[in-house]
This record gives structure tokens, sequence and C-alpha cells, in this order.
């Protein structure tokens, strides 16, 4: 089959501009300016005889032969990547790239990673943290761990492990609460998904008093704040365990709710490579492990 004589660069350019979404980010991503990326796209629609990008008010959307030839590219230019990276070291390193929510971050994962070198030293792991809203594609990720119910557009998603969620609070804080019905008289710190302090009201057979205090999107912040005394948070137990066994949080009420768990996700349209398969599995036999581990 003859193949078209494209210049690569263009259509690397054209592939991390569709990723970023704007030709601003995309030439922050490859270290050139604006006019460069716009040059190269300019250059590859003028050869291709077809508009990839339609210029809107939103930003960048690509047209129907822009989003046709999008996936081709990511996939081919992950192979490459992923091909140099084994041959390029003498033990055939395999790199994966992995957002991992903060919380669970810090909670489950750093504590556990030289394990994880030690099983599998043929995974160069690369960690960046995020508050639960991440892009895999644009932000150049192979996999997402993430907090929710597990719908996401785009995304195959594989259940970690459920994360029960309870009040916590500073020491000098639980010793005013005796009932449910004293969380009224304390500033209830919440998180951007409004439902979780209803649902745990509902699920101890009280209601819950009117939520006006301050609104975190971490989970860790919350803690913070907690263990500080100026507020009661409701926060996923197994991940603050250190807190608890530092004497930092109190949980004065046994009673959790479930609203969500952790799921590793990969993009649903590009094969599990080597390293996302061996991380997969360990990852959840190290849930599995720490689940069936004696407390303490």
């Amino acid at each position: 089959m003859d193949r078209p004589d494209i210049p690569l660069n263009a259509l690397r350019v054209f592939e991390v501009a569709v990723r970023q979404g704007s030709f601003t980010r995309a030439a922050v991503e490859l270290r050139v300016t604006q006019a460069a990326v716009s040059h190269q796209i300019a250059r590859l629609e003028d050869l291709l005889g077809k508009t990839l990008f339609l210029r809107t008010s939103n930003g960048l959307i690509p047209t129907d032969e822009g989003q046709a030839l999008f996936p081709v590219l990511e996939h081919g230019f992950d192979t490459i990547a992923r091909t140099l990276d084994r041959i390029s070291g003498d033990h055939h390193i395999e790199v994966l790239k992995v957002g991992v929510v903060t919380t669970f971050a810090l909670g489950f994962l750093m504590p556990r990673l030289p394990a994880l070198r030690q099983a599998h030293p043929e995974i160069d792991l690369r960690v960046s943290t995020h508050n639960n809203r991440v892009e895999i594609g644009r932000e150049g990720l192979d996999m997402a761990i993430r907090f929710g119910a597990g719908s996401w557009p785009g995304v195959e998603a594989i259940p970690l492990v459920d994360a029960p969620m309870a009040p916590l609070c500073a020491p000098s804080v639980a010793a005013q609460l005796e009932h449910p019905d004293d969380l009224a008289q304390q500033t209830l710190l919440r998180s951007y998904r409004s439902d979780e302090w209803p649902r745990w009201f509902a699920e101890v057979g009280a209601s819950a008093p009117p939520l006006t205090g301050p609104v975190f999107d971490s989970s860790l912040a919350l803690a913070e704040v907690a263990a500080a005394g100026s507020g009661v948070a409701l926060l996923p137990v197994a991940m603050f365990t250190r807190h608890l066994a530092e004497g930092r949080l109190v949980q004065p009420f046994g009673r959790t709710v479930t609203t969500g768990r952790y799921w590793l996700t990969h993009p649903a349209e590009r094969a599990m490579t080597p390293a996302m398969g061996l991380f997969a599995a360990w990852i959840r036999a190290e849930i599995d492990a720490a689940a069936t581990a004696p407390p303490g």
C-alpha cells in the first residue's frame, strides 16, 4: 500500500492540538510558538485538502475528518513511544503514566510503590495526582484512578474498592458528639458532592441540618481542617487510617455510607498494554490483601 507523503511532525502537532483543545496549550506541550502550531495545522490541512478544525468561541472542535484521524494517530504515537521506551534500556522497561486522585494516592498507593517496583521492575510508573477531575487523553495519561459511580464517557472502568464514608473530626470536637443530632451544632465541612451529608444522615435515620459549611475540592483539605478542630468532615475512612492511628482524627459514630468507589480507568478505544495489565492486576491484589489483613 502506498503511504502518503505527509510530514510526521505535522501529524504530531495535530494529535497534540486535539488532545489539548487549543493551539496555545499545544504550543506549551510541544515547546514551540502558537504560530508554529498554526502553521503546521494549516500545512496539514492543505496537504490533505480537508479542514481538520472548526474554530469556535468555545475553542477548537475537530471536524469529522479530524475526529477520524485523531484516534489513529494517538494510538500510533503511543505505540511508538512504548516501543522506544522498551528498547531504549537493557531491561525492556515500559513507562506507565497514571493519574491518581490525591486521597487514594496518599492514603493507599504511595506507601505500596516500593512493593510494585520490586514485583514489576519492568514498569516505570509515573504518578501524577488530580482532584477527581481528569482527562486521560488530554493529560497524556495511560490510566487514571478516580472516585465515583463508574460511568465516565469514553473510558473503561475497573472497580477497585468501595469507600464507606463517616464523620471524622478532632478529639475535642468528638467529645461534644453523643448523637448524630449533635452535629447540627457543628460546622459540617463539605465536598463538591452535595449529596454526601444528606445520605449519611438518612443512613442513621436523622434529618440533615442546613448545610452551610465551607466547600472543598479535596478530601485531604477536608481532613486537615477537621483535624484542626474547625469542623466535622465526611471522609472515606480507609484512606485516613494514619490520621486515625495518630489520634489527629476520631470517628465519633460507627455508621458509614457508601456514595461511590475508587475505579481504575483507561480509554475504551485503547488496547491494554502489558504494563497496564500488570498494574491493574497488582493493585487489585494489593486491595484484596489489605481487606483481609488483620487490624493494626
